[in-house]
This record gives C-alpha cells, structure tokens and sequence, in this order.
C-alpha cells in the first residue's frame, strides 16, 4: 500500500511517498469485526505465518500462532501482518531511494518511535476499511505497539494482547542496545550510515549486535542446557578462535543476521525501543498514561526473562487495574527467557487460544445483538 500524504513523526520530521508491505490472513466477515492485527518485534516482519509457495524454508515468524485452527484461528479472525516503517522487508526504509535526492536514504531516513508506526498502521487500517480491531497483539517490541495502539486509539481496539513486553525499557536494556548499536557504528564499512554507496555491508559491526541481543533472549537454564560448557572439539586450544559450543552458535546466528538484516534498520529499531516510555509526558505515572484506554487486556509474561520481566508486565496490569480496566494475566513458567514467546510452550498457547475464544463469542454476540 502507497502513501503519499506526509506522516508526521514524534521527532517533528515527516515522510512522504512510503509504502508499508503487509499480508493477510483469513477472511474479513461482513461488518469487518472480526479483524487482528500482528504487530512484529525486532527482526521479523509482514510475513507471520504460512509458506511462500516453492519456499520450504519461508515459514511465518508466528507460524506456530496463527493459521486454521491455532490459537490466533485464520478460520475466524482476519489477520493482518504488517512490516513497520523503516524495516528491510518490503516497506520504505533506509534502503530504498529517497525520492528527493535519487539515492538510498541511509543516514537520512528519519528516527522512528513506536507511536509512528502505531500511526501508519492506522492509516492502512484506513484504507482497509477497519474501524475497530477485534485485537492488536504482539511480543516483545510488537507488544509495546499493541500497548500503544490501546492509548492513541482507545476506541480502535477492542483487545490488547501484550505478550513478553514492557511500558518502558530498563537503563539495562538500554545500555545492551547501545553496545549493539556501536558495534555497528564504528565498524569501518559502515561510512556513517551511507554504506550503500560503497557496495558493502557493515557485516563485522550487525554479527556482533546480533550476537549481544541473542544473549539478551536466552536464560542461563536454556544455554546451560542447550551447551553448557561443552568444547567443539573436546579439548583446549590455547587460543582466541571458537572452541565452546555456545560461542559457535552465536557465531552462527551472527553470520546468518548479517546476511539478510540492513545495519541503519537495526540502528532505528534498537532506538525505537529505547524511546517507549509512555508513562514520561505523565512525570513517570503510568496510571495516568493508561487512563484513557478503553480496551480490554491479556498480559503474558515469562518467568525466565530477564530482559522483559515478569515485573514488568505486571507494572502495566496493575496501572490497567487501578484504571478499572478488565485483565488477564499470565505468568508462565518456562525456560526459554526472552525467546519464550515464539516457541511452543502449551500452557502459553491454550491462554492465548482460551483468549480469542472469548473473543470469538463477543464478536458473535455483538453481531447478534
């Protein structure tokens, strides 16, 4: 989809002629109650789940989440996947030509918040002819886009699903973004953000911010596990290459992101997550931030993650309760860390189903009533 009216962002500077890629899932039903939006985190994008046709390896990023008969069911709900502005994946970022001067805009693109791309997914919903959501959900970053679609549009969204998510980055989170970001910055083929010029990639700087935040997503119980100490070879070497299995699978991970992630993107996103903080225009309440919401909520956390808590998950559910609005909360015990909310843990599954069938039944009431 093609905009060509200005958006206006937080930082004061707007862009026009962007396009936002996007994909859908399901039908649509006749007085359009029935739509969900998909709001991605980090890495992922449009593509939530399913096979591109002749691709085996292109399955959706929430594959395990939504599709016909899954918890998100395609079979009832229309869902909506859309690749955020400033992202590699299809919609205007970086890469793409900047129409004022005829190069990629690199350096230039403009800082992007977590309320502007709230604000270009509701131009699209626009344009798709969707007044309310049945639900916006995401995890980790897409969680904070489903929080703060429940503040700018209160009368939009009938559900929030915030999954694995936080009001506010710690100064902790903020300071592991950072290192990732001056990885990528001082590697020498970054050029200041215009590498595309010079025909290379920032490739040593992007492996070693995509090593940093794949540290962020496990527990210790999960690499403990999955690794523990063990040696590639079974013995020492005596020198500075990879010898531990963790190390080899970060190196792995590293290389692999390199290769399909753009560095400015990374750059935008990573300060995308340091500037949430809803609660600041309010002097730090929270209560007032969320006073204006009209939705109902599900939370979920994980007790294993340390980069977005348990406790800050139920920061937000008891501002949401202080503000009298209807809650659901889970904290599952699993494992994984960070990650937990893209894997396959059953209990957290058969809350979200349990969830959408509730919404699945309103839907019907209020189509009945």
């Amino acid at each position: 989809m093609h905009f060509t009216e200005p958006l206006v962002l937080q930082s004061g500077a707007s862009i026009a002629n962007y396009t936002l890629v996007y994909e859908t899932y399901g039908e649509l039903n006749a007085d359009r109650s029935n739509a969900v939006l998909i709001c991605h985190a980090l890495n992922a994008s449009h593509h939530v789940a399913g096979l591109y046709e002749g691709d085996p390896r292109s399955t959706g990023w929430w594959d395990n989440m939504v599709g016909p008969g899954k918890a998100v069911d395609t079979d009832r709900f229309f869902v909506i996947g859309v690749n955020n502005l400033g992202s590699c994946f299809g919609s205007t970022g970086p890469m793409n030509t900047n129409p004022e001067t005829g190069k990629p805009y690199g350096a230039d693109f403009p800082v992007l918040t977590v309320e502007d791309w709230v604000n270009a997914q509701a131009r699209l919903a626009d344009v798709l002819g969707i007044e309310k959501f049945a639900a916006v959900m995401g995890g980790s970053l897409g969680g904070m886009q489903a929080l703060a679609w429940s503040m700018q549009y209160p009368d939009r969204v009938r559900h929030a699903v915030v999954i694995a998510s936080t009001a506010r980055l710690s100064a902790q989170n903020i300071a592991f973004n950072d290192v990732a970001r001056q990885a990528i910055l001082s590697d020498p083929d970054f050029h200041g953000g215009d590498f595309y010029a010079y025909g290379v990639v920032p490739k040593n700087g992007l492996r070693v911010a995509r090593m940093i935040g794949h540290i962020t997503y496990l527990s210790n119980d999960d690499m403990s596990e999955k690794f523990g100490r063990e040696l590639r070879s079974g013995e020492y070497k005596f020198g500075y290459g990879v010898e531990f299995e963790i190390e080899s699978y970060l190196h792995y991970q590293g290389e692999k992101f390199s290769a399909y992630f753009d560095a400015n993107t990374y750059l935008l996103i990573t300060r995308a997550l340091d500037y949430f903080d809803p609660a600041a225009q309010y002097g730090g309440d929270l209560d007032k931030a969320l006073a204006g919401t009209r939705a109902q909520y599900l939370l979920v956390s994980f007790t294993t993650d340390w980069r977005f808590s348990p406790e800050c998950s139920r920061a937000i559910v008891r501002s949401l309760i202080s503000n009298g609005r209807q809650v659901t909360y889970a904290e599952i015990d699993a494992p994984h860390g960070h990650d937990a909310f893209l894997l396959d843990d059953e209990r957290y599954h058969e809350v979200v189903r349990a969830y959408y069938e509730r919404i699945w039944h309103e839907i019907g009431k209020d189509g009945r009533s």
